[in-house]
C-alpha cells in the first residue's frame, strides 16, 4: 500500500511543530504576498529550518537527515571535491559500496546530480537537509572555513585537500589574530594597526600567492554576514576557496588597501590601486578595486584584485588558438602601412592579449609604436605607452591628437568609446598610419553598425577599416584527464554541422576531472575567433548602409568563418566541449 504523503503544512501541524492557527496565518500571508510557505514559517519563527526540511522531505518522498547529529562518513567526503560540494550546496554523508548518500537543500537539482555522478563515479541517493545545516556540515567535513583550530589539532592536520599548505598556514595565523589581538571593525585605527601585524600580513600574502599558483586571473575578497568569502576566478569561472571569520574582515581589507596605497579611512567611495608582487621569481601586477557594500550588519568593502602576469602577454599569436588560415590572414592585415584593424568582443574575451601579441610581433627598430590605454596593463619594451588621466585632462581623444605629431607608424587605442576618438583614429589611418583599437560588439560584422551608431560616416568606415576580429575565450579541456566519447552527429547541427548521413556518429571529448584541473575537467583557455576582411564588396555595402545580414553574408563569401564555426572546429579537435562553446558564443548573440 502506497504511503500517503501529507502537505508541508499538515505534516508540521500533525507533528506538533506548529499550531493550526499559525499554519492558517502563514497561508494567509502566502495568498496575499506570495512566497514559499516554508520560508514564511521560518521567517516568522513559527518553525525551524530543520522542521521545515523534515516536512518537505516527507512531502517529496526522500529521507531527511539532521546534520547537527549525523556523523558524516569520511570515505563519502573523500570522493567529492569541496568545490563541487560548495557549488551545489551539498554534503556527502555516507558511502555504501557504489551508492553515495548526499545531503542536499534541493533534491531536484539535476546539475548537482550530474556533477556528483561524474566526480564520484557512484550512484547518488539524495537526502534532504536544512540549508544552513548543510553549510555548517561542509565546513566541518572539509575544514576549509578557516577559523581558530582546536588546540588538539595541529594546523597541518587541518589542511584542506586543495591548497592544504595554504589552509594550514592561514589557520595558524587566524588563531593568532583571534587570541592575541582586539579587532574593532568600526575603528579604522584598530583595523590598520592589526593589518600591520605579522599574522594578517601573512594571510594577505598567502591568499595572493596561492591565487598565482592556481593560475587565477582575479581574487575576490567579499564581506558576508558571518564571514569573509575568498573566491578565485580560474579559466574564466569563479571558485569559492575559503571563508574567513568575520573579525578578520576589517584588518584584511585594510591590509590590501595599504598594499595598494589606497586611503584606508575612506570606506564610502570606490577606490583603485595597484600592488606589484614577485612570486617564484616572476613579476606580477595586481590591479586592485574596492567598492562599499551594504550588509544587514553594517557597511563593508569588497576588494577585487586582477592579476596581471607581465610575461604572459608575450606568448605569441600562434598560441592564442588561431587556425593557420586565420592567423595568416590577420598577419597579412597588420603589416599594411595604413588602415584600421578592430578587435571586438565582451569584457574579458581576450582582446587586450590579442592586440599586445600583434604589437609584439610588429615591434622592431624600424617601427615607432605608440599606445593610449586605460590603464596600461602590460609594459612592452620598445613601445611608447601612454595612460589616460582624466583628472589631468589626458583623454583618448587629445592623446591621439598629440600622437599624430610624434611621427608614429602604428597607433594602438585601448578602446574607441566615442565619436571624437573614432574620428581622430580614422584621421590617423587616412594619413598613413596603422591603427589598432577595440569595440564592444557581439561579432565582427556588427562593428560596422556600431561605428555608424556612434555617428561615424559610412564612407569613412569603408575607407579606413581593413579588418575586424571578433573573439571569445573558452575553457580548454584538461590534457591530463580528457576522454573521448561518441554522440550522434545530429547533436552538432546547432553549430551548422551537416552530417553525411542521418546515423553518423562523431567522437567528442570531455574532462573527467582530476587534481591537475581541480576536478573541473578544464585547464587553461583557448581563443575562438571570427575575422572579417573588408573587400570592395563589403566596403560598398557599408557605404550603402546595407543591413547587417547582407554584410555578414558578404564576409562569409570572402572567407570569414563565424564564431560558432571556429568553436565547432575546436570541439571536433578535442580542445573544448560543445557546452563550453555555447556558453561563450551563443549566449552573446548568436
Amino acid at each position: 500500500m502506497a504511503t500517503v504523503r501529507k502537505s508541508l503544512g499538515e505534516y508540521l501541524v500533525e507533528r506538533g511543530y506548529i499550531t493550526r492557527e499559525q499554519l492558517e496565518q502563514a497561508q494567509k500571508i502566502q495568498r496575499s504576498s506570495g512566497g514559499d510557505l516554508g520560508r514564511i514559517l521560518i521567517d516568522n519563527q513559527w518553525a525551524t529550518p530543520a522542521q521545515v526540511a523534515e516536512a518537505r522531505a516527507q512531502e517529496l518522498g526522500v529521507p531527511f537527515v539532521d546534520l547537527n547529529t549525523f556523523t558524516i562518513d569520511p570515505s563519502a567526503v573523500n570522493v567529492v571535491p569541496e568545490r563541487i560540494a560548495r557549488q551545489h550546496k551539498v554534503v556527502p554523508i555516507l558511502k555504501d559500496g557504489n551508492v553515495l548518500t548526499v545531503a542536499m537543500a534541493d533534491v531536484n537539482n539535476v546539475l548537482a546530480f550530474d556533477d556528483l555522478r561524474l566526480v564520484s563515479r557512484c550512484t547518488i541517493r539524495p537526502a534532504l537537509a536544512a540549508p544552513d545545516a548543510i553549510e555548517e556540515a561542509i565546513n566541518r567535513a572539509y575544514q576549509s572555513v578557516v577559523g581558530k583550530a582546536p588546540e588538539s589539532e595541529s594546523p597541518a592536520a587541518a589542511a584542506a585537500p586543495v591548497g592544504g599548505g595554504m589552509m594550514a598556514q592561514i589557520k595558524a595565523d587566524i588563531a593568532q589574530v583571534g587570541v592575541g589581538m582586539d579587532v574593532d571593525e568600526e575603528d579604522v585605527e584598530s583595523a590598520a594597526r592589526v593589518a600591520e601585524e605579522a599574522p594578517i600580513v601573512r594571510i594577505a600574502n598567502t591568499i595572493i600567492q596561492q591565487a598565482v599558483k592556481e593560475r587565477a586571473s582575479d581574487i575576490h575578497v567579499e564581506p558576508q554576514e558571518r564571514g569573509v568569502r575568498i573566491r578565485y576566478r580560474i579559466d574564466g569561472v569563479l571558485h569559492e576557496i575559503m571563508t574567513l571569520p568575520k573579525y578578520i574582515q576589517a584588518p584584511l581589507i585594510s591590509r590590501y588597501k595599504i598594499m595598494a596605497e589606497m586611503n584606508i579611512a575612506e570606506r564610502r567611495l570606490p577606490q583603485d590601486g595597484r600592488i606589484p608582487i614577485r612570486v617564484e621569481g616572476k613579476d606580477y601586477d595586481l590591479r586592485v578595486s574596492s567598492i562599499p557594500v551594504h550588509l544587514s550588519s553594517g557597511m563593508g568593502e569588497k576588494i577585487v584584485m586582477r592579476i596581471l602576469d607581465k610575461t604572459s602577454i608575450l606568448i605569441g599569436l600562434e598560441k592564442l588558438g588561431f587556425t593557420p588560415e586565420v592567423q595568416a590572414q590577420l598577419e597579412e592585415l597588420v603589416i599594411q602601412p595604413n588602415g584600421m584593424v578592430l578587435s571586438t568582443g565582451p569584457t574579458g574575451s581576450g582582446k587586450t592579449t590579442t592586440q599586445y601579441s600583434v604589437l609584439h610581433k610588429l615591434n622592431s627598430i624600424e617601427k615607432n609604436i605608440i599606445t593610449i590605454e586605460d590603464p596600461v596593463e602590460y609594459q612592452l619594451p620598445g613601445v611608447s605607452q601612454v595612460q589616460v588621466n582624466r583628472k589631468a585632462g589626458l583623454t583618448f581623444a587629445n592623446a591621439l591628437r598629440s600622437f599624430l605629431r610624434q611621427d608614429p607608424d602604428i597607433i594602438m587605442v585601448g578602446e574607441m568609446r566615442d565619436l571624437e576618438t573614432a574620428e581622430i583614429a580614422i584621421e590617423a589611418s587616412l594619413t598613413g598610419h596603422l591603427v589598432l583599437t577595440t569595440l564592444h560588439t557581439n561579432d565582427a560584422p556588427s562593428a560596422v553598425i556600431r561605428m555608424v551608431d556612434m555617428g561615424v560616416e559610412p564612407y569613412l568606415i569603408s575607407a579606413t577599416v581593413i579588418g575586424v576580429l571578433a573573439q571569445r575565450l573558452a575553457r580548454r579541456l584538461c590534457p591530463h584527464c580528457k576522454e573521448p566519447y561518441e554522440v550522434p552527429a545530429a547533436e552538432l547541427r546547432r553549430f551548422g554541422f551537416r552530417p553525411e548521413h542521418p546515423d553518423q556518429m562523431v567522437t567528442l571529448w570531455r574532462g573527467r576531472g582530476c587534481e591537475a584541473c581541480r576536478y573541473t575537467g578544464f585547464r587553461g583557455r583557448i581563443g575562438i575567433f571570427e575575422l572579417m576582411r573588408v573587400n570592395d564588396e563589403i566596403a560598398e555595402l557599408i557605404v550603402r548602409r546595407a543591413p547587417l545580414a547582407d554584410i555578414r553574408d558578404a564576409a562569409k563569401a570572402n572567407g570569414m568563418h563565424e564564431l560558432r564555426e571556429d568553436g565547432l572546429l575546436k570541439v571536433l579537435e578535442g580542445v573544448t566541449t560543445p557546452d563550453e562553446v555555447m556558453r561563450v558564443v551563443f549566449t552573446a548573440g548568436h
